[in-house]
């Protein structure tokens, strides 16, 4: 008990609490809508879930910001392992959606799915951090780039070749450009990159993407793609009219005229922007993004702060992967995004989901404990 009392008044000391405080209200607040967005149904279990997923979250933040992270990514193959494995047990235990995805994980042993993705982005995002540290005197050159590439694309490969998750698959890939961007890598490979790209993504599109996926990209495009709104665009339709009925101030909590059984088939979870949208209005949805952008402000003001340049990069991976997630979970819901299956981080209901964002940023509060000298890095800055 004296070590745990020590460690939380460590923690109380150093870690980075306003953090913490903007993670936590944003959760409250996702659950309040959670709760009104679920209310047809009767059932109290997505308060309980959550709200556990809260209480465990905050205790991994804690735990987490109290180990070193350098430590953590010194055993980069081992996270690299674990990552395959863990997307590997999908084969087994794997649980899919109704476009065919299957990227949850049923095991006996738990309550509840767990998506391995999810978990696995912070892992993924430590392993190529420390990757480009160790090669930071060389960035650029074709050793380094081939080596953190590799570990994206196996990522990218397994994600979509097992569970066809086609929307963490693209997590990864901001997460990896991002993290070279900041990293230093020339700008020439990005190019040699966007050529690559271009050449295989037809074969993607042939052989991964099922029709269904098609279609949700492409209805973006061509409006004679289910005109009448009772298939492929039934969700954007109602997302888009729920936002638009809520007005400036909204319906009030609780009292949204669409929120229902025979709505948004996901209105708690990749919806619930929507769901904010109608009942808050616009004003809940600016509070909304402004309690992200908080977030996300806070972590990248950590990963500048730091003279450590492994830190600086898994900061900005973090940043980059809720900035992502945002983008494309608000697009979704205004119809300028394909439907993909990605939550509103810290809002949208999903244990697993939580815990990781939470996982996360104890891994910023862990670097925020440790504003390392640089002088303590074994490795050579590189000129730009």
């Amino acid at each position: 008990m004296r070590k745990i009392w020590n460690g939380i008044t460590e923690f109380y000391r150093r870690g980075d609490l306003l953090l913490l405080f903007l993670c936590v209200v944003t959760t409250l607040f996702g659950i309040v809508v959670i709760a009104s967005a679920t209310r047809y149904s009767g059932s109290s279990r997505y308060l309980i879930v959550q709200s556990a997923s809260l209480l465990l979250g905050v205790a991994i933040y804690i735990a987490v910001s109290l180990l070193d992270v350098e430590i953590l990514a010194e055993h980069r193959e081992l996270l690299l392992a674990f990552n395959v494995l863990f997307l590997s047990m999908l084969l087994v235990w794997g649980v899919g959606d109704e476009v065919g995805n299957r990227a949850w994980l049923d095991l006996p042993f738990m309550p509840v799915y767990i998506q391995p993705a999810e978990i696995c982005k912070i892992t993924f995002v430590i392993a190529m951090a420390k990757t480009m540290s160790n090669n930071r005197s060389r960035i650029s050159s074709f050793k380094s780039v081939a080596s953190v590439t590799f570990q994206a694309l196996l990522m990218i490969g397994l994600i979509v070749v097992i569970s066809r998750d086609v929307g963490s698959a693209l997590v990864f890939l901001f997460i990896f450009l991002v993290v070279a961007y900041v990293g230093g890598v020339r700008a020439w490979w990005f190019l040699l990159a966007a050529l690559a790209a271009a050449a295989v993504f037809p074969l993607l599109w042939k052989y991964f993407f099922s029709e269904r996926q098609k279609l949700r990209i492409l209805l973006i495009f061509d409006a004679t793609i289910d005109p009448e709104g009772t298939d492929i665009r039934w969700d954007t339709n109602r997302s888009i009219a729920m936002l638009s009925g809520g007005g400036i101030s909204g319906q009030g909590l609780f009292k949204g005229s669409m929120l229902g059984a025979h709505a948004i088939a996901a209105q708690h979870t990749d919806f619930i922007f929507s769901a904010i949208g109608e009942e808050l209005g616009i004003l809940g949805c600016v509070f909304t993004l402004l309690l992200l952008s908080a977030i996300v402000l806070r972590c990248i003001h950590v990963g500048i702060k730091t003279p450590n340049y492994m830190n600086r990069l898994i900061c900005m991976g973090i940043a980059a992967m809720l900035v992502f997630q945002i983008m494309i979970n608000v697009g979704m819901c205004i119809g300028l995004m394909p439907v993909i299956g990605l939550t509103l981080p810290f809002v949208s209901y999903g244990g697993s989901s939580l815990i990781t964002v939470f996982l996360a940023m104890g891994v910023v509060s862990s670097i925020h404990m440790r504003p390392d000298p640089e002088s303590r890095s074994p490795y050579i800055q590189p000129r730009y």
